[in-house]
């Protein structure tokens, strides 16, 4: 036989399985996507689930045409460092930072041959991930979940009216949570609240600083701050033992005992995401697609935590509510 033929056998041998629905080889066809959080909470994990369902419908699925590899950074900003410089070392065809913090780890550290799409984060501009939303340029895009501020004021005084000392949580490390202090502490003149900021740098002074705004605070505000989200269940315990409501700018800390949340479903979030992620797979250069922002927005609440905090929510609120915990 001679070597031509011998060729063309074999290639229509590799034909022959790629028709039969068969993975021709470890292929030309077969991408990787490495994700990276910076720690592991519900929305966060949601977001990252929707992402790969969201893979699998546009037809690159876990173990068959992907390969996926997730680390979560536990909360620490050099280990998000560390594990960005390790997946771009390892240059998968996009890598996917969830949260701020592990989007900045990831931009600050890659080449501009790497694709990059990050999630979750409020503020892409003020992240200085893009200069950008509608035309993002270079090598990166994604989703901004830029919280709707007003309408988060406008829910707690609808539910407290008397609530006019707010206590927030947050990480002042993260650029996202100071972007949203920035806006609520713009917003609540207008509802005439006051702002009252409890900082806390990581997980383990979450606590220290929910009870820093027992007595000075009428209601306690988390935002989309992962720090405070990733212990939210100390801030539940410092509302549940002074009667202070706490709210959350995450609806899936409602199911965690937040009395009510205006936000966004992260599993959607993470679909829409994936959408993003798919069409840089498919060749789509990443800084040609603006970032999108999350319309959808769903009310959540929980009587049961609420009332332990003494508050009862109103009928009209429940009416209107998209999701109630029982």
């Amino acid at each position: 036989m001679t070597k031509s033929k011998l060729l063309g056998l074999l290639a229509g041998g590799i034909a022959s399985l790629a028709v039969a629905g068969l993975p021709a080889a470890a292929g030309a066809a077969d991408k990787s996507v490495a994700i990276t959080a910076i720690v592991e909470h519900p929305a966060l994990d949601a977001a990252r689930q929707g992402i790969l369902d969201e893979l699998a419908a546009q037809g690159f699925k876990e173990g068959e045409n992907l390969t996926v590899s997730f680390q979560t950074a536990q909360g620490e900003f050099p280990t998000a460092v560390q594990i960005a410089k390790k997946y771009l070392g390892e240059k998968p065809d996009v890598i996917i930072g969830i949260s701020t913090p592990s989007a900045q780890a990831i931009a600050a550290n890659a080449g501009p041959e790497q694709k990059i799409v990050f999630t979750a984060v409020t503020d892409p501009v003020g992240a200085k991930l893009v200069s950008n939303n509608e035309k993002p340029g270079a090598n990166i895009t994604g989703m901004s979940d830029m919280s709707p501020i007003s309408k988060h004021l406008e829910l707690i005084t609808r539910i407290t009216p008397a609530a006019k000392r707010i206590g927030i949580i947050y990480n002042s490390g993260e650029a996202n949570s100071r972007s949203l202090v920035e806006l609520l502490k713009s917003a609540a003149p207008t509802y005439g609240m006051t702002i009252v900021e409890g900082v806390a740098t990581n997980s383990n002074e979450v606590r220290p600083a929910a009870r820093s705004l027992a007595g000075k605070v009428d209601a306690i505000y988390v935002p989309t701050d992962n720090t405070a989200v990733s212990a939210f269940e100390s801030i539940l315990q410092v509302g549940y033992d002074g009667q202070i409501p706490v709210y959350s700018g995450d609806t899936d800390s409602v199911a965690r005992g937040a009395v009510a949340a205006l936000g966004f479903n992260y599993y959607d979030v993470g679909r829409q995401t994936g959408v993003i992620v798919a069409k840089v797979l498919n060749g789509a250069n990443p800084g040609d697609i603006a970032v999108e922002q999350v319309q959808k927005l769903e009310l959540h609440i929980n009587p049961a935590s609420a009332a332990k905090m003494g508050v009862t929510i109103p009928d009209a609120i429940k009416a209107e509510a998209f999701k109630t915990i029982e």
